[in-house]
């Protein structure tokens, strides 16, 4: 028999996104189990999945019920002495996710730390940072159809990981929940990746030549602090933009006119160029329009320095991307899910 799923009305979100935009949704529905979860399905249709609200900008009142996300745990599944597989509950705090693997002497995620957000968003977006995406650590993933919620595994490949990228963004959008990720660390000779960005250079000013999982950790920690804003001061999503990847002639042609416009080669035939230097080149860092903005510091982050509404954020956007196809010719893409 169906229980009653209890629901509060007009609840504010601005707690509930990093952004801090106040809108209102009709619905606010706390998922705290599995069970929870399938009773509220049944419930209520076309549901608004929050987690931690760290990659959205929210431009209108959720009229659909919003499902909070909640599920807690991390467990270990399995281990080798080489490796081990572990399961965390999609409403864990991504970083501090990270932190207790860390803690636990375990390598992979360490170039992810101070990522902001919630375990079960990480596979929909494929997160990364540094050199490391999702994709190359995720085993599996736990999801419940949202029509049938039927429950359903997901492996690797199934996600069809690419950029930013995966099935829950394209052709499975809007018909899953991810209820849990497990992941494959390692317990020792661990490979660690230092060459993207500062990573190497801070390691080196600390005096560390032989770095662990949580030397590399510490390092990207700073490097992040040093550069973006934290969310509970200035509301901001991180990364608002991807990075664009263009064709080598097209590189090469812009190569002739910005000849030091920084790029890394994905092929024999593409280049990805960072936004942020892009951004930066057309003169927006730290642009300000009311209290919605370019970042001081990062020109790939927008943010909101009080009371900007989600509408006047996504025009800050807007006016971005079409400053940087106006210089360049690259279209930017929104990290960012607007709603």
């Amino acid at each position: 028999m169906s229980k009653e799923i209890f629901s509060e009305k007009k609840i504010s979100l601005k707690p509930f996104n990093t952004f801090n935009i106040d809108v209102k949704s009709s619905e606010f529905v706390k998922i705290r189990t599995e069970q929870e979860l399938i009773e509220a399905l049944k419930q209520f249709s076309n549901p608004f999945v929050l987690g931690g609200g760290s990659n959205m900008l929210l431009t209108k009142d959720v009229e659909n019920p919003v499902f909070y996300i909640q599920l807690k745990g991390i467990s270990v599944e399995k281990q080798t002495d080489d490796f081990v597989w572990i399961k965390a509950q999609a409403g864990e705090n991504w970083h501090e996710f990270v932190l207790y693997t860390l803690n636990q002497g375990f390598g992979g995620l360490e170039n992810l730390s101070l990522i902001p957000g919630n375990v079960g968003t990480t596979p929909v977006q494929n997160i990364g940072a540094y050199g490391v995406e999702i994709k190359d650590i995720m085993e599996i993933c736990h999801a419940i159809h949202i029509k049938t919620q039927e429950k359903r595994i997901f492996t690797n490949a199934d996600c069809k990981f690419a950029y930013r990228e995966s099935v829950f963004k394209n052709e499975e959008k809007g018909n899953y929940i991810i209820t849990s990720v497990t992941f494959k660390l390692t317990k020792r000779n661990h490979s660690l990746n230092i060459k993207y960005g500062d990573i190497q250079k801070v390691l080196t000013e600390k005096g560390i030549t032989n770095p662990t999982p949580t030397d590399v950790s510490q390092a990207v920690i700073f490097i992040r602090q040093s550069k973006l804003p934290d969310p509970k001061q200035i509301g901001n999503s991180g990364s608002f933009f991807k990075n664009p990847i263009i064709g080598k002639i097209k590189f090469e042609a812009l190569q002739k006119r910005f000849p030091q416009m920084p790029f890394y080669s994905i092929d024999d035939n593409h280049i990805k160029i960072p936004a942020g230097w892009l951004i930066d080149t057309c003169g927006l860092k730290g642009y300000r329009k009311g209290d919605a903005g370019v970042h001081e510091k990062q020109a790939l982050v927008l943010v909101n320095y009080g009371n900007a509404s989600g509408s006047e954020i996504l025009q800050v956007a807007h006016l971005v991307k079409n400053t940087v196809k106006e210089k360049f010719d690259i279209d930017l893409e929104f990290e960012v899910n607007i709603f």
